[in-house]
């Protein structure tokens, strides 16, 4: 059985903190980009924005990165489609990089996010923002900016759903 660990104003003020620290860590917003990993992470790397963009009046670039062609797990999940990454068109050489992801667990994700930020460019740096981390770390990676630390066994199963996605903004563990 599911138990509710974040409800939508949780999320909500996970947010609004977690904007407030990337703009407190990089001194204002110029030169930010919010890059989601699909598919949540780029409806937390728009919502991200915004709310960074209320702290610091100014247009804030969002794009979305695919990592699927740089998972090292394809052969265990092969029929995964493949969706374009989308940068701003002036590309992401010398920006702020924000990575999004919704779960951070293994690090494998946020792995292949770095070799395809390195596919299409070179940021001046690299940040990663996760919604939640559970825990369980294959790689080392550890996010810069988290909503909240959700330690969790090995097969639990932690959900995001948001209204964008799934009609409503929760965070469960069954």
């Amino acid at each position: 059985m599911a138990r509710t660990v974040l409800t939508k104003p949780d999320i909500d003020r996970a947010l609004k903190r977690i904007a407030h620290e990337i703009v407190e860590s990089q001194r204002g917003a110029q030169g930010l980009l919010f890059l989601g990993i699909p598919t949540r992470g780029v409806h937390l790397a728009k919502r991200l924005a915004q709310n960074v963009a209320e702290i610091e009046p100014q247009p804030i670039d969002v794009g979305t990165l695919d990592v699927t062609e740089f998972r090292d797990d394809l052969v265990d999940a092969p029929t995964r489609s493949l969706s374009a990454s989308e940068t701003p068109a002036n590309g992401i050489d010398g920006a702020t990089v924000i990575l999004v992801d919704d779960v951070l667990f293994t690090g494998r994700t946020a792995r292949a996010a770095l070799d395809a930020i390195t596919a299409l460019g070179r940021p001046s740096i690299v940040r990663l923002a996760v919604l939640v981390d559970r825990g369980h770390r294959e790689f080392p990676i550890r996010a810069d900016f988290v909503g909240k630390n959700l330690p969790s066994a090995h097969d639990e199963r932690v959900n995001v759903c948001l209204s964008e996605v799934d009609d409503s903004d929760e965070v469960t563990i069954a």
